[in-house]
């Protein structure tokens, strides 16, 4: 059978964006790679598959879900057919986001210093102080250069009219950039001469620019400063990007064990002796970074690595503290920020959001509870979320008590459809749901964000859910250069 009737079960839902078809016909964007898929057999296409799938097998490429008991690691389900982003839209998104991490950035700055935006009454005091991830610790702290979000990783939606909207911004330790690589070079792999015929842009200048931003916060100016990644070990969920993202750029790969303080600098024990570190990639949570200054128990982090930031004698990557910048709280006052800060408007937009810590929007949510998705507001996964209308009357009125008992941890927002993206299943081409993870690097010198990003796909049929701890899997993200 040719693929050439890979199209003929593709019903794309009358309410939904659809990357690929528009009125009956294939996008401009896609002709190209749908002509190239068409060309080959179903058999072959198959084939492809499987080997992508034999490929992430034998490289290890898992993910973690903690709540599954089939023990630690998973296979990232990864979907061959590309997503494919015009040139025009990626510049359009690029602005966006580079937009919005100055505003952010200006806002921890300012929200650990001056707090100009409380004292203006943009936004609440209470709205900050309530943060669990505001740590008062960082207050007046000289942050290198005052770059707070080195490192971020932007969620992205598109609804039924194309629009795109910013879901949520992760600007603590985002993972998943792992996955761009990868999928980039099992699409190398199973289409060789795809990539070429397209004019896709690479994303592969990703650890080049990450290692360079590094090797620019080194408070020591010498030409070979020490940098490590500093993970929590085997058993976190992303590990697999903690040792990928350290082979690629050349760097150690270390556990908090690995490191000791000895008269505020940081050194890393090896086979020589103890060498000075100049600047640590972090990807353990604030919470157990210190246990000096944070969780006294715990064992992932450094005794004494908080005072050797504060005398400026190593770099952390992100700063500590920024979780109050990600706040899904704090989501809603972003557009504000934006104007506040640099005097302009947005340029993506928020998706609709109620505060459940404010009676009437809480009362509004109730009332419409199967349109809404209700989230905590310091979750992440896709965890402890309801979507209205897939949620039991009775997991309804459970949900609806545990809010009552802290509003301020929860937000709401319309169920917005995503839009679809093509999928192969079972040897034909299905729409699934997508959002776009994109990856951005702030250094001394600006802001990069290399042209592609993580796009998740929600697998199942009809689920919004993209998140790879729900179900959901991957594909890899074409940037057309033209």
């Amino acid at each position: 059978m040719q693929a050439s009737e890979l199209l003929q079960s593709y019903l794309v839902d009358a309410n939904t964006w659809d990357e690929m078809y528009k009125d009956a016909s294939v996008r401009e964007q896609y002709k190209k790679a749908l002509g190239f898929l068409q060309q080959l057999s179903i058999d072959e296409l198959n084939k492809k598959e499987e080997l992508a799938k034999r490929l992430f097998m034998s490289q290890g490429i898992t993910f973690t879900v903690y709540s599954s008991g089939e023990g630690i690691e998973k296979i990232f389900p990864f979907d061959i057919i590309p997503r494919i982003i015009t040139a025009p839209e990626w510049d359009f998104i690029e602005k966006g986001i580079k937009q919005r991490l100055r505003a952010l950035n200006l806002f921890l700055k300012d929200i650990y210093s001056n707090q100009f935006i409380i004292k203006d009454g943009v936004i609440p005091a209470q709205m900050i102080y309530s943060c669990p991830h505001y740590l008062r610790e960082m207050h007046n702290f000289p942050v290198p250069y005052d770059i707070y979000v080195h490192i971020s990783g932007i969620d992205l939606i598109r609804d039924s009219d194309g629009s795109f909207y910013i879901l949520e911004d992760n600007l603590r330790t985002p993972s998943g950039v792992s996955y761009m690589l990868e999928n980039r070079e099992i699409t190398k792999r199973i289409f060789p001469d795809l990539l070429p015929q397209n004019n896709v842009r690479t994303v592969t200048e990703y650890p080049n620019i990450l290692h360079r931003n590094l090797v620019s916060l080194s408070p020591r100016q010498i030409y070979n400063p020490t940098i490590v990644l500093l993970t929590p070990g085997i058993y976190n969920s992303a590990y697999f990007e903690h040792t990928t993202l350290a082979r690629l750029m050349g760097v150690e790969l270390v556990e908090g064990k690995d490191l000791v303080v000895d008269n505020h600098k940081v050194y890393m024990k090896t086979t020589a002796g103890l060498q000075q570190v100049d600047v640590i990639y972090r990807r353990v949570d604030d919470e157990y970074l210190d246990p000096l200054v944070f969780d006294p128990g715990s064992l992932l982090g450094v005794a004494g690595i908080m005072s050797a930031y504060r005398k400026g004698n190593v770099a952390i990557v992100n700063a500590v503290g920024n979780g109050v910048a990600d706040d899904k709280a704090i989501y809603t006052f972003v557009p504000a920020m934006i104007r506040y800060y640099l005097n302009e408007e947005p340029i993506l937009k928020n998706v609709p959001t109620y505060q459940l810590g404010k009676d009437d929007e809480r009362e509004h949510v109730f009332k419409n509870i199967e349109r809404m998705v209700i989230k905590k507001t310091n979750a992440s996964g896709g965890y402890g979320m309801l979507m209205g209308n897939a949620a039991t009357t009775q997991e309804i009125e459970d949900y609806k008590k545990e809010v009552i008992v802290n509003p301020r941890e929860f937000i709401a927002q319309p169920i917005i459809s995503l839009s679809s993206c093509p999928c192969y299943m079972g040897g034909s081409l299905t729409p699934r749901r997508v959002d776009l993870r994109p990856y951005a690097l702030c250094g001394p010198g600006g802001i990069e964000i290399v042209p592609g990003g993580l796009t998740r796909v929600a697998l199942k049929e009809g689920s919004l859910v993209v998140n790879s701890s729900q179900g959901g899997g991957s594909k890899d993200t074409w940037v057309l250069a033209e």
